[in-house]
């Protein structure tokens, strides 16, 4: 399936998670209250998010002429992409990564660190930053931050239904409610459905991301190598991060295999790999 058309089917199922977990809440009411928290959560999200990250990670803005190479990289594959430049952040610390944030293209920020500065050579750098000028390109941001606040707000509507079934009862089973038991349950089932959903989202947009990157680039293989060397080089030296903003980076910040695979935010390195060998140069 198209992972654009997946993307869709997918934050449909997420916006079903969050009415079902209102009408469980209250009703017609706790619809409208299911409503009113994803768009407060959104608003704040859109208007903030990208500020919040980078002062999580202590990204600090630099100008052409403290690092030329990079900002001429970012000019021209910006150029490619058809969009404004966006702004270059360094991120101190040796774990290789990068990330772009930005509510829309016209505020666009890519993030470099320090490590994959020094890991990649200027044409595995190039492929990582078409990568990130795809998410930006693609308006990623935008979509993986309503979908990581819609699953925040099933998670609190699961809550609240949670402590409402164990202290307050629910509703009647003839007013079409689930009962004490039901609530427990989807109450304990839906934040993990939409948890899944949203790291379904995260990896659709990394295959895009990736096919956006090649085509910006013209070099597939690069962005490929880049993988190679970032995977190793993120389990060498490990980074601090949070979870919620684990979907941001090129690959998984992160580290954990087996079971965590399934609530993993990337798609596995090897299957990226392989389809960025699978293309043409363009």
């Amino acid at each position: 399936m198209d992972n654009r058309i997946k993307t869709v089917l997918l934050l449909a199922g997420l916006t079903v998670f969050l009415v079902f977990m209102g009408k469980l809440l209250g009703g017609r009411t706790g619809m409208y209250i299911a409503f009113i928290i994803a768009l407060a959560m959104n608003f704040f999200s859109y208007w903030f998010a990208d500020k919040i990250v980078l002062k999580m990670y202590g990204a600090q803005e630099v100008n052409p002429a403290e690092m030329p190479e990079l900002h001429r990289m970012v000019e021209e594959l910006s150029r490619e992409a058809g969009i404004p430049k966006p702004r270059v952040y360094i991120v101190p610390g040796d774990t290789p990564n990068a990330f772009a944030t930005g509510r829309n293209p016209e505020h666009g920020v890519v993030a470099v660190t320090e490590g994959i500065m020094r890991l990649l050579n200027p044409t595995e750098l190039r492929g990582v930053l078409a990568h990130e000028i795809g998410h930006i390109r693609n308006r990623d941001i935008l979509i993986q931050t309503v979908a990581a606040t819609m699953a925040g707000a099933v998670m609190i509507l699961a809550d609240i239904a949670r402590i409402g079934a164990i202290f307050g009862g629910s509703r009647d089973n003839e007013e079409g409610g689930l009962g004490t038991f039901g609530t427990l349950v989807m109450a304990i089932i839906a934040p993990i459905g939409a948890m899944l959903i949203q790291m379904a989202i995260s990896r659709s947009r990394e295959y895009l991301a990736d096919e956006a990157g090649a085509r910006f680039s013209h070099n597939p293989e690069s962005l490929a190598r880049a993988l190679e060397k970032l995977a190793y080089g993120v389990q060498a030296v490990p980074m601090d991060a949070s979870p919620a903003t684990a979907h941001m980076f090129i690959v998984n910040p992160l580290t954990g295999g087996g079971l965590m695979n399934l609530f993993s935010t990337h798609p596995p390195i090897e299957e990226r790999i392989a389809r960025l060998r699978a293309m043409r140069s363009y």
